[in-house]
């Protein structure tokens, strides 16, 4: 398809330095935030590279708001910045308790102003606005980027760059080998969308009226799942029977059985928050084609939920649309071919390494497969995956680094994701100061910087 495309020649041009710096991170959601202030907390120079207004990627943009909903009393965790955000959040009054957990929720508005707060404090250079379109390539190392941006096409040189773009768009326009879930195997994408209007206490007695679990996720499609049985008896915020019986009402399409999913929070204010309730299938978040097209088909789908929940979920007969996020959730595109690849076996049998650089609850959330931490077993992350291959200079962190399909389903996760980007932001600054090359660091040393910064690798 792509030969056949009619194409033009792009005159050469000079292209202005705007900034340089020591480490250069590249998207700032849950990943790339917490790797640009690990960097920053370990004594280097730190810029912040976000194609959006805001930080925070897929907890402000998209209106993800539970970070940790998997905590239970038996959890095992890093801690680290992926807790600090969420004790940062509460304290700033942008989170309240998780209705299936042991965790606080965050409110996606609030967080804007707690993620400015983190990134002003900790002395990070911010640069929003900017979307990265090529990588300025030395030899074999990656030495910045070329962004554009209202002001043109500006160059950023950097001494180290990491990779939070979610869809490893640095790395792969670097030259390093990546691989994409095909679009048919993809996870669903998600357009969030949050309401106002809901009448808190009669909500909550429909739901304590008919309690949901997570055995009833199963049936049909994107929510048949494969659980360990001890999930199964336990509290979920699942709704779908609103949706069925909106199907047999003829208010939602037959062929739309997979509007279904979970509420995050309802609030004394009225708010019905983290609506997770659209899930599409066949979206590749790396083609802007179909980025347009199901944004648009998730709105629609989205305002299909609403008159079914305002006619069949109790508390919602007023209920309105508050806001959508600002952009589609998108869970599956890229990763890298990284030095060490996570599997299946690795989140499943609690995998183990000398160079871990963290460690994550036995927490696996999709492809049909939940398992909740409840036990305290976990895995380790190795610094290995967040190395590339091919491509000096550079790190990638969050859902692009290394893995297998069901790997995948533990390590994009929002709360793993804080884990890669510690370990990345502190290995770059490692790297700088050590003055060696990121495939050759003294992992001991970053492990150390890492116990200081409150992570448990172990």
């Amino acid at each position: 398809m792509g030969s056949s495309r009619r194409q033009i020649t792009e005159p050469a041009r000079q292209v202005d330095v705007v900034h340089e710096t020591d480490v250069l991170v590249v998207g700032s959601g849950p990943g790339g935030l917490s790797a640009a202030l690990a960097a920053a907390r370990a004594g280097v120079e730190v810029t912040l590279v976000e194609r959006f207004g805001c930080f925070g990627g897929n907890i402000t943009a998209v209106g993800v708001e539970g970070m940790a909903w998997y905590r239970h009393e038996g959890t095992i965790e890093a801690n680290g910045i992926g807790r600090e955000l969420e004790e940062r959040a509460k304290a700033m009054g942008a989170a309240v308790p998780e209705s299936q957990s042991l965790s606080y929720e965050l409110d996606s508005e609030g967080f804007k102003l707690v993620a400015d707060r983190l990134v002003e404090e900790a002395g990070i250079h911010p640069m929003l606005h900017r979307l990265f379109v090529a990588p300025i390539i030395d030899g074999d190392r990656i030495t910045g980027i070329v962004t554009e941006s209202k002001a043109g096409r500006e160059a950023i040189l950097a001494r180290r760059v990491i990779d939070a773009t979610g869809d490893a768009d640095v790395a792969h326009r670097a030259g390093a080998p990546t691989a994409k879930t095909p679009r048919e195997q993809m996870m669903a994408a998600s357009v969030m969308f949050h309401l106002a209007g809901v009448d808190k206490r009669a909500f909550m007695e429909g739901v304590r009226a008919d309690p949901q679990t997570y055995r009833d996720w199963a049936g049909g499609g994107e929510w048949n799942i494969e659980t360990t049985g001890k999930e199964d008896e336990m509290f979920s915020p699942f709704i779908r029977k609103p949706f069925q019986q909106a199907i047999e009402a003829g208010l939602i399409p037959p062929h739309l059985t997979t509007i279904a999913g979970t509420w995050g929070a309802v609030h004394d204010t009225g708010e019905l928050t983290y609506m997770n309730l659209v899930h599409m299938d066949g979206c590749d978040g790396t083609d802007p084609d179909d980025l347009c097209r199901f944004e648009i088909e998730g709105r629609r789908q989205a305002m299909l939920a609403l008159d079914a929940l305002r006619r069949f979920m109790p508390g919602c007969e007023g209920a309105r649309l508050r806001n959508f996020g600002m952009t589609i959730g998108i869970r599956d595109t890229r990763k890298i071919d990284a030095v060490y690849n996570m599997t299946e076996h690795d989140v499943r049998e609690q995998g183990r390494f000398e160079d871990s650089i963290g460690i994550y609850p036995e927490f696996i959330d999709g492809y049909g497969i939940l398992v909740l931490p409840t036990t305290g077993r976990y895995f380790q992350l190795p610094y290995r995956n967040l190395l590339p291959h091919r491509v000096g200079n550079l790190l990638v962190a969050g859902r692009a680094t290394g893995g297998d399909r069901v790997s995948h389903a533990a390590t994009r996760n929002m709360s793993c994701c804080a884990v890669t980007g510690q370990g990345a932001g502190v290995a770059a600054a490692v790297s700088l100061r050590s003055n060696r090359e990121l495939d050759r660091l003294d992992v001991g040393a970053v492990q150390r910087e890492l116990d200081r910064q409150g992570v448990r690798i172990r």
